[in-house]
């Protein structure tokens, strides 16, 4: 049984950052890709970034690149997303997910596992 469990969210003023979470408990792929992706009230789920297994490979969004990055914090066994300068518009419920291969995927379908979210509020 895989889970995922995401952290670090919270209420922010704009301008601010953020480092959300992603743990990851269970059996998966060493080299599976992992997914952020956000759905804010009455819209669709969207994405947000992606990166490969190894971390070699990461891409975001063009409404946040340049503000987020992946990263991997190998003490904590966590994959973590940093948010800068977040905006109101980055309001949302933020969840990680995995797949299944190490092709790292901007389609919500492609992920096989999925956190139960973490909730990012920016207002000022």
């Amino acid at each position: 049984q895989v889970r995922l469990v995401e952290s670090g969210g919270g209420l922010v003023h704009p301008g601010v950052s953020l480092r959300l979470s992603c743990e990851v408990f269970g059996r998966t792929s060493a080299d599976a890709a992992m997914g952020w992706f956000r759905q804010a009230p009455g819209k669709e789920r969207e994405f947000v970034c992606a990166i490969s297994g190894s971390g070699a490979l990461s891409f975001c969004a063009d409404s946040v690149k340049g503000r987020f990055t992946w990263s991997k914090d190998k003490a904590r066994s966590t994959w973590d997303l940093q948010m800068n300068n977040l905006k109101p518009e980055d309001a949302a419920i933020y969840y990680c997910a995995t797949r299944l291969s190490g092709t790292p995927s901007r389609r919500s379908a492609d992920y096989y596992y999925w956190g139960q979210g973490t909730q990012v509020t920016v207002s000022s």
